[in-house]
Formats: C-alpha cells, sequence, structure tokens
C-alpha cells in the first residue's frame, strides 16, 4: 500500500464529515494540522497519511481512510481526465476478475510485485471480455508497471472492506462528482416510478412481473433505470439491454451491472443513428432522452423504417425517441418515457399525436410536480404507451394525471390512478380531482393537446368554497400579526440609540478571525442529486434552497447562522440561514461568523447596507457587490446583539409582507373563480 497519496480540503471535510470551513478553521487554530506537501496557495494538497493521523488523534476521522486513499492512488497515477476515464475501465477489469475468481487473486496477492506484473494481464483480459471494448480501454499489456500493481493492491485491500460491486460504485460515485456538467442523472424516486408503471401494464393487481423480462434503456447513461430494473426482478434473471452515446458512461454502466451479476448487454453508440439492437425487441422500454435535440439524425433518418406513427419533426426529437421505443418493443410491450411537457402540445408533433391515439398506443399521460427532476425549468410528463399485438381491440380513451399538487406523494398518486384504470377506468374518479379518463375521440380537435391538467376538473364546489374560507382567515390572521412586529421594532429602534461608532470592514474582521468569506467554488450546478442547493433566487425571493446536486469536491455546505449575501449589487439583500445542510450556489457569497465575538444578524443588516450603497453607486446592473468591503461599526457583542434584534425584525417584516402578498393573491384567485363557477355570491 502506497502511502504518498495526498488529499485536498475537501477530501479531508469528506474524511472528518465536516465541511471544508472547518478545515479551514482547524489549519489556523491547530498549529500541529499537518503542512501542505504539494498543490498551490488557493488549492494546497496534503499527505493523506499525515491527516489521517491528525484526524484520528483529534478524534475527528469519521470517513474510510482506505477509500479515499485508493481513489488517491487512481487519480495521482494518471496526467488528465482522459487517462483517468482508462484507469478507471483498469480497475473495473481487475473488479471483474476478483469477482470472478477470489481464489485465483489471492494465490498470486501473496507474491512478489514483479510475478503480480507478468501473471495479471491474462486474466484481466479474460475477465473483461464480456464488456465490450473494456479490454482495449484499461490497456492491459502483456506486463503491469510498477504503478498498476500498486493500483490493483490498493484496489483489493478496499474490496475487502466494502465487496468487488460496492467498490466499484465507490469509484464510479467519485469519478461522476468530478464529471458532474457532463453527466445527467434521473432521480431515483422517478425511476421506480417508471418502472412500476411499466411493470404494472402487465400486472394491474401489483404483483411482481415476471422474472424473465427484458428491459431496453435506448439512452441508459448511468444505468440508473436498469439497475433497478435488476434490484427488483426478483431472482434478478431478467435481461436488460441498454445503448449510451458516451463510451466511458457506457463501459462504466456495463461494469457495475456485471459486477451486480446481471444478464445485460451495454452498447457504446447513438441510439438513433446507429441502433445496437435491430431487430430486437424487449418487454419494458423505459427511458430518460435527450430533450430539444435538434441534430438527432433528421436528414438521414427521414425514410427510417421506425417512424411508423409519423416523421418526428426536426425540433421534436422526442417523438423519434418514443417510436424508437416502440420498434424495440414486443407486441403487447410497454414504453414507458419521461417528456417535457411541450411535447403534449406543440404543433408541429400533432400528426404523430393522433395517429399514438387512433391506433390506441398512447395509454396515459402524467404530469409531475416542479422539483420532481430538480434543475429542469418545467414540470416534466411521463408518457405511458404500448404496442398493440394481434387481436387487440383498440383503446377509446386515454388516462390524464397531475400529481403536481402532492410533491411529496406524486409515486403513490400516479400509480394507484394507473392501477386502478388498469383494472377498472370508471373507478379512476376518486373526487379528488387528480386523474381523469378522456375519451380519444374527446382528444382528436385541431389541437391534439395532451396535457393533463387541461382535462382535470377544477374542483367541486364545496372544495372551492372551503379553500376560499381557509385561505381568507390565512390572511386575516398574517394582518393582525404585522402591527405587532411593526410596534416591536419601533419600541426597539428607539432604544438603540448611540454615539457614532469607529468603523470596520468584512475583510478586516476576516483578517482578524472574527469571521471567513466562502463562494461557490463551482462554475455551474451541477446536475440534479441528494443535495439541497441554495440557489440565487432562493435568497432573493426569502425561501428555502429549491435547487439540487450531487456532492462535488468544491462544495460549500450552508450551516445555521451563516449569512449569504449575492454578489451582484443589484440583488440588495442578505439573508441569516437558520437550517443548515444544503450547498452554496452560484452568485453567492458566504460569511460565517464566529458567534462569541460577532452577531450573525448585526453583521448581515449591514452587509444589506452595503449591498443597496454598492447598487446605488453602480452605473450598471452588472456591478459585483465586494463583500470584503462592506462597513460596519466596532461595537461590543452585547451591542451588536441589541442593533442584530432590530435588523432581524425588520427581515421578519419583510417576510411577512411577502407571505401577505402571496395570500392575498391566492384570496383574490379563488374568489374569482367561485364568483365565476356561482359557489360564492357577496353577502346580502
Amino acid at each position: 500500500m502506497t502511502n504518498d497519496a495526498t488529499v485536498t480540503a475537501a477530501d479531508i471535510a469528506r474524511l472528518a464529515g465536516v465541511g471544508r470551513a472547518a478545515v479551514s478553521n482547524w489549519r489556523r487554530r491547530h498549529d500541529d494540522f499537518p503542512r501542505p506537501v504539494g498543490g498551490t496557495a488557493v488549492s494546497p494538497a496534503f499527505s493523506l497519511a499525515e491527516v489521517e493521523g491528525w484526524l484520528r488523534g483529534q478524534g475527528k476521522l469519521t470517513g474510510s481512510p482506505v477509500r479515499e486513499r485508493v481513489w488517491q492512488t487512481l487519480r495521482q497515477t494518471v496526467a488528465g481526465d482522459a487517462d483517468l476515464a482508462g484507469v478507471l475501465a483498469f480497475a473495473g477489469a481487475f473488479l471483474l476478475y476478483l469477482n470472478g475468481d477470489p481464489a485465483g487473486w489471492r494465490g498470486l496477492s501473496g507474491r512478489p510485485d514483479k510475478d503480480v506484473a507478468v501473471g495479471l494481464p491474462g486474466a484481466l483480459r479474460e475477465a473483461a471480455g464480456p464488456v465490450p471494448g473494456l479490454a482495449d480501454a484499461a490497456a492491459l499489456p502483456r506486463r503491469l508497471s510498477g504503478e498498476q500493481v500498486v493500483v490493483v493492491r490498493t484496489l483489493a485491500e478496499l474490496a475487502d472492506e466494502l465487496g468487488a460491486a460496492e467498490t466499484f460504485e465507490f469509484l464510479r460515485t467519485r469519478y461522476l462528482e468530478h464529471h458532474s456538467r457532463r453527466v445527467y442523472l434521473t432521480p431515483e424516486p422517478v425511476v421506480r416510478l417508471m418502472l412500476d408503471l411499466g411493470r404494472s401494464a402487465h400486472r394491474p393487481d401489483g404483483a411482481e412481473a415476471e422474472a424473465d423480462a427484458a428491459v431496453f434503456d435506448p439512452a441508459c447513461g448511468t444505468g440508473s433505470f436498469l439497475t433497478a430494473a435488476h434490484e427488483t426482478s426478483g431472482d434478478g434473471t431478467g435481461l436488460l439491454l441498454g445503448e449510451e452515446i458516451d463510451d466511458t458512461t457506457a463501459r462504466m454502466t456495463a461494469i457495475r451491472l456485471a459486477l451486480l451479476g446481471a444478464r445485460a448487454e451495454i452498447r457504446p453508440g447513438d441510439s438513433l443513428r446507429a441502433d445496437a439492437f435491430t431487430g430486437r425487441t424487449a418487454d419494458l422500454v423505459v427511458s430518460n432522452p435527450p430533450f430539444n435535440d435538434r441534430s438527432w439524425g433528421y436528414e438521414e433518418l427521414t425514410g427510417d423504417p421506425r417512424w411508423e406513427y409519423g416523421l418526428p419533426p426536426r425540433m421534436e426529437s422526442e417523438l423519434a425517441w418514443l417510436q424508437h421505443g416502440l420498434a424495440h418493443t414486443r407486441p403487447g410491450g410497454s414504453v414507458v418515457m419521461l417528456m417535457p411537457p411541450a411535447v403534449a402540445n406543440r404543433r408541429s408533433g400533432r400528426r404523430i399525436r393522433s395517429e399514438l391515439l387512433r391506433r390506441g398506443t398512447l395509454r396515459a399521460v402524467i404530469g409531475l410536480p416542479a422539483g420532481a427532476v430538480p434543475n429542469m425549468a418545467v414540470a416534466l410528463t411521463v408518457w405511458i404507451l404500448r404496442r398493440p399485438a394481434p387481436g387487440d381491440h383498440p383503446a377509446d380513451d386515454v388516462l390524464m394525471v397531475d400529481t403536481s399538487a402532492e410533491p411529496d406523494a406524486f409515486q403513490d398518486v400516479a400509480l394507484d390512478a394507473w392501477r386502478r384504470y388498469l383494472r377498472k377506468p370508471e373507478s379512476v374518479d376518486d373526487g379528488t380531482g387528480r386523474s381523469v379518463v378522456v375519451r380519444i375521440i374527446d382528444l382528436l380537435d385541431d389541437e391534439v393537446d395532451l396535457t393533463p391538467a387541461r382535462y382535470l376538473p377544477q374542483g367541486g364546489a364545496a372544495e372551492s368554497v372551503g379553500a376560499f374560507a381557509a385561505e381568507w382567515e390565512r390572511l386575516e390572521r398574517k394582518m393582525a400579526e404585522l402591527p405587532g412586529v411593526v410596534s416591536g421594532l419601533s419600541a426597539l429602534t428607539e432604544a438603540q440609540a448611540r454615539d457614532e461608532a469607529a468603523m470596520t470592514t468584512i475583510g478586516e474582521l476576516a483578517k482578524g478571525g472574527v469571521l471567513e468569506i466562502l463562494r461557490f467554488g463551482g462554475k455551474v450546478v451541477p446536475p440534479e442529486g441528494p443535495v439541497p442547493v441554495l440557489t440565487l433566487d432562493d435568497v432573493v425571493e426569502g425561501r428555502d434552497a429549491t435547487g439540487s446536486a450531487a456532492p462535488g469536491p468544491d462544495d460549500v455546505r450552508v450551516a445555521a447562522g451563516d449569512v449569504v449575501v449575492p454578489m451582484a449589487a443589484r440583488h440588495p439583500v442578505a439573508r441569516v440561514v437558520r437550517d443548515g445542510g444544503a450547498l452554496l450556489g452560484p452568485g453567492l457569497a458566504l460569511v460565517r461568523v464566529d458567534p462569541a465575538r460577532a452577531d450573525p444578524d448585526f453583521v448581515a443588516g449591514w452587509l444589506r447596507l452595503g449591498a443597496r450603497d454598492a447598487r446605488l453607486r453602480s452605473s450598471t446592473s452588472t456591478a459585483r457587490f465586494d463583500v470584503r468591503r462592506a462597513r460596519l461599526p466596532r461595537l461590543t457583542r452585547g451591542e451588536q446583539a441589541e442593533l442584530g434584534a432590530a435588523f432581524r425584525r425588520l427581515a421578519d417584516l419583510e417576510a411577512g409582507l411577502r407571505e401577505l402578498q402571496e395570500l392575498g393573491g391566492t384570496v383574490v384567485r379563488l374568489g374569482l373563480e367561485g364568483l365565476g363557477a356561482g359557489t360564492l355570491r357577496p353577502e346580502g
């Protein structure tokens, strides 16, 4: 095992289970903290062995040093990202060998490095054989280099701890974190829902689908759908087919599934232009294909036999993917695809939508709530299609479901409506107004609009009246609360009279260790993932984090008591975070105060004043706000707390007024709807 691996501050934070700011504090406050051994002044590198020893001595070690050593060993074996992909392929080949022949490795691992270097390549080539292109990508020579021997011994140690499949999953996850801008991940709840919808098409009673049913994802990416299909297929014998345009991603998916013991065929390539599975069909096609792709192959694929329902318009790549999926579905099989909402009503696609309806192929359109797929500007929809089988009676209706009002239970709402529709269509209407069965003849008008919300009832009379009354009561309560906030602020500010104090800046306080200034470390917010992200709009609107991301090496995690401020002068706001855990998003700076020496609300108030002054001084809308230059008075901690409480009162008043405006808008809307429907009338 090598002890030469180095780690960054982000890696140290991961080992200790803390944010990067904590690592910065340790470096400043502990004289015995390990010194950098490389890197740059901005991004120093530390000896992993020294860091591990220090964390262990301080009782701060929570992560696995073996994992970190493996990852850093792999990273430092190569010079760039392309090489890193090759090393990951090499690691995959070794883990496949280790998984398939553990006794062979036990016999070889105890021998000298030179024997491993000569004896292992043949076994690796044999293990890599089932994964197309893996042997070439792993660059398997006739004799391993010294660095490659180090890599396999390091991998074997981690595999002893985690197992071969979990070891590769760890490496794959780290690789994806470093390439988050290139990789799109479908959220796990959406993956599970779409698989359940597809399987329920054959088993309406909710029983498990056949274990040997074939599942195909023509744009499989990192294999989310195929992996979940394997994990939920009973004995795991179902055949999995997948194609992915990125060679590295396809290879990682193939290795991942092979290590899980799945019967899978994963091919690299462009599914639409170079179909790797021509003539083959599956029981279920499930996918989250690329959206709005103008270069999907319109010119060269004009006469393609897959366009059974019509030639997809140049701007409608989604309709090409739908028909590609149907072409690979056996008669009676299902297609479940994630679609942007515009596919339901674009004029250019109405002919194909009409054909899908007339032939009884389209069975359901399900609207998801906003945020179900993070970092998408629109709420997406799930389309369910069934390839007609000989002798089928054409369907004469379609299920429409809108789960937008159920963001925490959209899977249950959608699946329940779909299963009830399959068993007994007339049972779909459960009185909630979330699902409805629409006759196909009613959809075949000039627009052929398949947007679910257009066909759902707008709520019953009692429901509308009840909603109006409830919102009106909330509005009255909020209006009654505001005078108390204002009077309390007035009494407080009169008691705040003070002499002029000497002024300082945020930058000077940072130099003195009173506070720390952090900024978003990446270039863009990564694609969706399990960690919430506090965005610029969240701070401006005064709301909780609405973004989502896969964690990355340069993340800044927000903690309770942090002050977050936009770096653009056009947004003169500053906000004290009350609940931590989210990642700091782009365009934001974070000021983390030492609560024993400074009051967060006091700092936030003066930062807001500084941002306002910067906006007034600026002649452009793109001017930056330099947080370090913001001025504030030198006051005692007690004086700061008094003034901070006043700033907090103003912030509470602002939040109350914002909520009052939202409530007022809701009451007006419900009142208009009630008067128009005749469910409300003027008193007297």
